[in-house]
């Protein structure tokens, strides 16, 4: 009976301040986090909504015009918005499926056991590292009409590049194969998956006769899809937050037809001193990113498989 007392009363919850000198020495370490966190992040965020229903230019005290801003979105005042959307777009949905299969065309070759091997590993990943507007400065070079290097290929085999950043219809697909370049995180993050996979599911493949072509179709799809759900929510939010290519490149030119989502925001804040309008663009672009991650995770539990659940494609546990 006293052991039974004892044992009963190891597990009863102990008498305890309700702050203790090891939570204040837990919070003394976290705080550089959750100050930098409340002043760079949850103070803007929350300013950024007040201000969208204001009109100020910075230099003048704001004045409230309620849902002014966001009226401007749906009566057609603003007429550059919807070229804004229509080229964003554009970019994310040729962007977001090729950047997805290249990243796994390259993670199946990298995933291969040859000499080398990581040397070319790290030499497709340096695109995800490099410095954003050394590179685009660099690919503007690529892409000149004066002696670039791709339209300078291009004549080797008799054909007569576009002049790509200056025309209206080649300046975005030049955005887009910059954006096709930089796939080394969506490539390490398959890399990653495939040697996950476990080599008793290719070998009971190979009793069952499949070929290469269906043990990458039934067992190397189903095993990275938690990857690919992944990479595709992070592809789609990157795409709709495109900035420093066409800021860089183009400039939205021209005539706007390279003039993306957040490039518009940052003319009209900063050129146009319009921040409370740029507020407004900035939460209209936070609920249309909200609202299509909801979609993506609404549509994982159709096609994301988890090992260990039930079904055979089933969603999350």
């Amino acid at each position: 009976m006293a052991t039974d007392t004892s044992a009963a009363r190891a597990y009863l919850p102990r008498n305890r301040r309700f702050i203790t000198r090891l939570d204040l020495l837990g919070w003394a370490f976290v705080s550089p986090w959750v100050i930098g966190f409340l002043i760079f992040t949850a103070f803007p965020f929350v300013a950024s909504l007040l201000l969208s229903f204001t009109d100020w230019d910075v230099v003048s005290k704001a004045h409230v015009v309620g849902l002014a801003n966001y009226e401007n979105f749906v009566n057609g005042v603003d007429t550059r918005f919807p070229t804004a959307i229509r080229n964003t777009l554009y970019y994310a949905i040729v962007n977001v499926p090729g950047t997805q299969i290249i990243a796994l065309l390259l993670a199946l070759l990298l995933n291969k056991r040859t000499r080398g091997i990581s040397f070319y590993r790290t030499l497709f990943y340096v695109p995800a590292i490099a410095s954003s507007v050394g590179t685009a400065y660099l690919w503007a070079i690529v892409f000149s009409n004066h002696g670039g290097l791709l339209n300078t290929a291009l004549a080797f085999i008799g054909v007569q590049g576009p002049n790509w950043l200056y025309s209206l219809t080649w300046s975005m697909p030049a955005l887009i194969i910059v954006g096709l370049w930089n796939v080394g995180t969506s490539m390490l993050i398959y890399l990653a998956a495939l040697q996950g996979v476990p080599q008793s599911l290719y070998d009971a493949a190979s009793v069952d006769g499949a070929n290469t072509l269906g043990k990458f179709r039934h067992v190397t799809v189903p095993m990275v899809t938690p990857a690919m759900f992944f990479n595709f929510v992070l592809g789609v939010i990157g795409s709709f937050q495109v900035f420093t290519t066409a800021y860089i490149i183009t400039n939205g030119g021209p005539a706007d037809s390279t003039l993306v989502y957040t490039l518009y925001l940052y003319q009209v804040a900063f050129d146009n001193l319009r921040m409370g309008y740029a507020s407004a663009l900035a939460w209209v672009l936070f609920v249309i990113i909200l609202a299509i991650t909801i979609v993506q995770l609404l549509m994982a539990r159709l096609w994301v498989y988890y090992e260990g659940s039930t079904g055979t494609m089933a969603g999350p546990r």
